[in-house]
């Protein structure tokens, strides 16, 4: 955590409640593997700010971030035993706890944030959070949206024919290798330490991200395109321990919950304006953006897409392809 945060906070008396000014503040730890400096700590620190607003001195809230507490699986077993209280966390939660209903990580399936949303509101989404909180002893409080996922590239591409034999850098991801296959790409499994060199050395052709890995790692140096694909879009999650949710006082979930929801939306707007920026900055670095075909893709993907749904629970398929036509 860098001190630019931690002054804030303690400035607002949050991190810093004297023991006579409030009998037994109530602790909350938030955690994110993210470090300082983007929507995500801007999400955090809004948080802290709300409750302070609203109750002041009620809320010890300390921010972890930058993984301080660990990973996000353990971060997962420190809410299911209590001993951490809120996390703004990734995909993890979904893939430990309810597999079968997580059409979200899909590539290709859900390419706006509307069709996500419909998704999470639909019986297979609205069942996925009631497993994952059964199984990992969380409450759901809502999605945070994060920057999609796109492309970059040492070659033009527009279409999946352009994708044929395109050395493509993925994380290990069995659902993502299965999208991508089909796509024409042969996929290559580089440490995320090593893409850059990767793409120096021609060992890939390119890679998928958020538009902050080929800013943050200046990959305009070693890739000239950027495909804007917007083939999975991942949101942020805040999580609760139900251990510690449940010992709360009505009105104080309630008002966790209302601070939860203020913090969503601010961090989801500070990210919309981040991605902005990457944008033009790396276009300003010379890279040429390309608005590729995503039904195509998406078309092309399609028997992937309907073998990783049918392996998934009843009704899921039809809810994520409901969800994914909210767009049209």
């Amino acid at each position: 955590m860098q001190k630019s945060l931690l002054a804030t906070l303690t400035a607002l008396g949050i991190l810093a409640v004297a023991p006579f000014a409030l009998a037994n503040p109530i602790e909350i730890q938030v955690n994110n593997t993210m470090s300082e400096g983007g929507s995500e700590s801007a999400a955090v620190e809004r948080f802290a700010q709300y409750l302070e607003e609203q109750a002041p001195g009620r809320f010890n809230v300390r921010p972890f971030l930058a993984g301080s507490l660990g990973g996000e699986d353990s971060v997962l077993e420190l809410l299911n035993l209590g001993q951490t209280q809120l996390s703004l966390t990734g995909g993890n939660w979904r893939q430990q706890y309810a597999p079968e209903y997580d059409a979200i990580t899909v590539p290709f399936l859900f390419t706006t944030w509307d069709e996500v949303d419909s998704y999470i509101d639909s019986p297979s989404g609205q069942t996925l959070i009631e497993q994952a909180e059964q199984q990992g002893g969380l409450k759901f409080l809502g999605v945070q949206h994060r920057g999609p996922r796109h492309m970059t590239a040492n070659k033009e591409i527009h279409t999946p024919e352009d994708l044929q034999g395109f050395r493509l850098r993925l994380p290990s991801l069995p659902i993502w290798l299965a999208v991508w296959e089909e796509l024409g790409a042969q996929v290559v499994n580089v440490p995320a330490p090593e893409i850059y060199l990767a793409m120096q050395t021609r060992q890939v052709d390119g890679h998928e991200n958020s538009l902050s890995s080929p800013y943050t790692r200046r990959l305009w140096e070693v890739q000239d395109y950027l495909i804007t694909t917007s083939h999975v879009q991942f949101p942020w999650s805040w999580v609760a321990s139900a251990r510690w949710w449940d010992g709360l006082e009505e009105e104080d979930q309630a008002l966790i919950s209302e601070a939860v929801d203020v913090a969503r939306a601010y961090g989801t707007e500070q990210e919309r304006e981040l991605d902005d920026f990457y944008l033009d900055a790396l276009q300003e670095e010379g890279m040429t953006v390309i608005e590729p075909d995503i039904e195509a893709f998406r078309e092309a993907a399609m028997p992937a897409i309907d073998r990783v749904l049918s392996e998934m629970a009843d009704g899921v398929r039809d809810d994520a392809i409901s969800a994914s036509q909210v767009s049209d």
